[in-house]
């Protein structure tokens, strides 16, 4: 993913882990070597693992063609595929191996052991099935590029150097991961597919719904539709909510028995995507739920409490008609949790990225008032740290602090969560969702061709003004340093067309088909550059 601030683009991944002599980016650091992406679990089990930073990355880089720079087709095209190739590495989806086995934890009745398999995609796991199947198929929608359809596209190297009778291939193209995911939600009764064995997470199978989706623009068909109608029904009979109107943490088949959720966490990262398909619930969740779990502490800063003091916030809310903003209220209910649980509040065996999911969830159904004061809390209370040009927030431990100030920092959330919500916008997901770009739609469309993140420079800005006739591109270096920079303008309109750097006119060019290009050699610096492309 690329890095944000506000209104930048930087070429360099937030990421987290072992010092490198390397450029950070992972996309483009030889396989093995991850920058700064390293996860709280070696085993890559936990909710920070390497698989939902690069899925988060792709639906930010994603949210930022869409709504931002849809011109800057190479660059985030060429990304995308860095992504996706980095998604398909044993060492994001090898965990898979032990985790079939299935254990006590997702399943108390278990006696003994399942046999295991490797093939992370065959049957379960929609926790790296779904985020990859949404990664290509976004990607196919964004560039009408179908190549992840093609023939072991998708194929996962299973070779474990000591152990085995010799290497195994299991080789998928994007239509055959989803009938495999499809197959699954049948086999589940369209509750959606396990994450874990025995063990359905409403958050998990949002990313495959909204794939589907893409996918029916792509291959004229109509399986989102289908599937959301008996996925309504079935949760609809199941029943998804609490009695406090949190999502269920997971449903367990087995037991038919369902696990409470203690934590803001997954009902805000679900509602963050399922609004797309179900923005009544997504936006009326945010409504009701803000109470207690986010507190406005400052007149510019957004707090996210911890998810036992924000409970007891909660109940002096309502119970008391307490000011869940007012820093006597918060006070109060982190002296109840501390007296009630004076050794610490029970919990995961790492901490979860709460902050990263609920700064999603703000950029998809929030406001704008409250996601800024959610960034602002990051920018002076989570470590925002700038490496060669590009701004993360640094992994931390640190607790919540004496003021009941947010202070822990998982990778996801400093590498990905933030980096995806400042480029995120209002109704980001269903907007998307009710306009996909179509290959009609693409064929169409002006676009920069020709140049990618690797050339050294920010852009700050990328669209075509079909009204203005006008193709407008800003940038700059991230170093300051000076880079000669060749691009191409493709699918102009029939036309003359003047080259503006700045204000001053540099040249004129003629379009006269719809193949013609424009090719421009630029020389960048650390000062803003603007290029405009006008049709007289």
């Amino acid at each position: 993913m690329t890095t944000i601030s506000e209104t930048k683009i930087t070429h360099r991944m937030a990421l987290k882990g072992e010092t490198l002599p390397q450029k950070l980016d992972p996309t483009t650091q030889r396989d093995g070597y991850w920058g700064l992406m390293g996860s709280q679990d070696p085993g890559q089990e936990w909710l920070d693992a390497y698989r939902y930073q690069l899925a988060t990355m792709a639906y930010a880089a994603g949210a930022a063609h869409f709504h931002r720079m849809p011109a800057l087709r190479s660059m985030f095209k060429t990304l995308m595929q860095q992504l996706i190739a980095k998604m398909l590495k044993r060492a994001v989806w090898g965990y898979w191996f032990l985790t079939s086995h299935s254990g006590k934890f997702v399943d108390p009745d278990i006696e003994e052991l399942r046999k295991p398999w490797a093939d992370p995609i065959v049957r379960e796991n929609i926790m790296y099935s779904g985020h990859l199947l949404l990664m290509v198929s976004l990607y196919t929608m964004l560039f009408n590029d179908d190549r992840y359809n093609e023939k072991g596209a998708l194929t996962f190297h299973w070779n474990p150097m000591f152990w085995g009778l010799g290497p195994e291939n299991f080789s998928y193209t994007r239509q055959s991961l989803q009938d495999a995911i499809l197959a699954e939600m049948e086999r589940e009764k369209w509750l959606g597919v396990c994450c874990e064995p025995n063990s359905i997470f409403i958050v998990c199978n949002q990313f495959p719904i909204i794939a589907f989706r893409y996918n029916d623009i792509t291959d004229r068909t109509n399986i989102a539709d289908d599937v959301l109608e008996k996925y309504t029904a079935a949760w609809k009979a199941k029943g998804m909510h609490q009695d406090n109107g949190l999502l269920i943490e997971w449903y367990s088949p087995k037991q038919n028995s369902k696990r409470p959720a203690y934590t803001i966490g997954f009902t805000a990262w679900a509602a963050a995507f399922m609004n797309s398909w179900n923005p009544k619930v997504a936006h009326q969740t945010f409504k009701t739920h803000t109470t207690g779990f986010l507190s406005k502490v400052e007149k510019d800063r957004v707090n996210v409490n911890s998810p036992a003091v924000a409970f007891a916030v909660r109940a002096m809310a309502h119970g008391a008609n307490a000011d869940p903003h007012s820093k006597t209220t918060i006070r109060q209910a982190m002296k109840a949790v501390h007296d009630r649980y004076p050794d610490g509040v029970p919990g995961p065996p790492y901490p979860s990225p709460i902050f990263g999911y609920v700064v999603q969830w703000a950029s998809e159904v929030g406001d704008k008032e409250t996601l800024t004061g959610l960034m602002n809390h990051a920018d002076r209370y989570m470590n925002p740290t700038w490496l060669d040009g590009g701004l993360y927030y640094s992994a931390s431990d640190d607790k919540t602090d004496e003021e009941g100030n947010w202070r822990t920092v998982d990778p996801f959330t400093g590498n990905a969560a933030i980096g995806y919500s400042r480029l995120n916008v209002l109704d980001g997901q269903r907007k998307m969702w009710l306009n996909p770009w179509t290959s009609e739609h693409l064929s169409q469309s002006p676009f920069i061709d020709k140049v990618d993140l690797a050339s050294g420079v920010d852009f700050l800005r990328g669209h075509w003004d079909n009204a203005r006739g006008a193709m407008v591109l800003t940038m700059r270096t991230w170093d300051g340093s000076k880079k000669n920079v060749q691009l191409e303008c493709s699918q102009l309109p029939v036309g003359r067309y003047g080259i503006y750097y700045g204000d001053n006119l540099g040249e004129t060019r003629d379009v006269n088909a719809h193949g013609d290009i424009i090719d421009l050699t630029l020389q960048v610096s650390g000062e803003e550059l603007t290029v405009i492309v006008l049709r007289a």
